[in-house]
C-alpha cells in the first residue's frame, strides 16, 4: 500500500502545474457561466458586457486554450443575448433552451433514449403548450379545467409537418418508394 501511496504521490507532483492550470480554467469558465445566468441584479445589458469582456481577453490570450474559449464564445455569442427583460419572452437563447428542457426529457424518458426524436419538432405546437400545463397546474385536469380547449384545433404548420413526417417515412421504405415516387409524379404533372 504505501508503494502504491508514493506512486500516486510522484505523479501529482508531475502534473501539480497542469492540474492547477485546469483549475484556473475551471474558474474562469464558471465566472463566463454566471454571465450567462439571467439574474434580478445584474441586467442583461451588463451581462453581455461581462461575457464580450472574457472574450476579448481570451482572444488577446497567447495560451491555445483560451484562444480555442473565445472562438467557441464567438460561435456562439450572436444568440446568446437577444431576448428581452422586458417582455414575457426568453431572455436569451439559455433561457429558450431551458423551456425545451422538460419536454425533451419527458420524451426521452417515455422511449429510454439519448435523443428526443422528431416528435417536438412534428407536433410541438400543441405537444409544448400540454407539457407546459403540467408543469404550472397542480393535480389532475378536471372537465371544467379542459372545457375551453374543446374546440381548439391543430395549428396549420403542425398539420404540414405530420404529413412531411409521413412523406418521409414512405421515401425511407424500400417497399413503399416506388409508390411514392410514382404518386409525386403524378401530382407534379397534374399540377396547373
Amino acid at each position: 500500500m504505501n508503494r502504491l501511496a508514493g506512486c500516486i504521490d510522484r505523479g501529482l507532483d508531475v502534473s501539480r502545474d497542469a492540474l492547477e492550470q485546469v483549475g484556473q480554467y475551471a474558474q474562469e469558465l464558471q465566472a463566463v457561466d454566471a454571465t450567462l445566468r439571467p439574474s434580478d441584479v445584474v441586467t442583461t445589458e451588463e451581462r453581455r458586457e461581462q461575457f464580450l469582456a472574457w472574450q476579448e481577453a481570451w482572444q488577446s490570450s497567447l495560451d491555445p486554450v483560451q484562444q480555442h474559449f473565445a472562438k467557441i464564445m464567438s460561435s456562439f455569442e450572436p444568440g446568446v443575448f437577444v431576448g428581452s427583460e422586458v417582455a414575457d419572452f426568453p431572455t436569451d437563447n439559455v433561457d429558450l433552451e431551458r423551456g425545451f428542457k422538460g419536454p425533451k426529457g419527458h420524451e426521452r424518458r417515455i422511449h429510454g433514449h439519448r435523443h428526443a426524436g422528431v416528435r417536438i419538432v412534428r407536433q410541438g405546437p400543441t405537444l409544448m403548450l400540454a407539457l407546459e400545463t403540467h408543469v404550472h397546474h397542480a393535480g389532475p385536469f378536471t372537465g371544467d379545467d379542459l372545457r375551453p380547449y374543446r374546440l381548439a384545433g391543430v395549428p396549420q404548420s403542425q398539420q404540414e409537418a405530420v404529413e412531411r413526417g409521413k412523406i418521409m417515412r414512405k421515401a425511407r421504405s424500400r417497399k413503399k418508394r416506388p409508390a411514392l415516387l410514382a404518386d409525386l409524379e403524378k401530382r407534379y404533372l397534374d399540377a396547373p
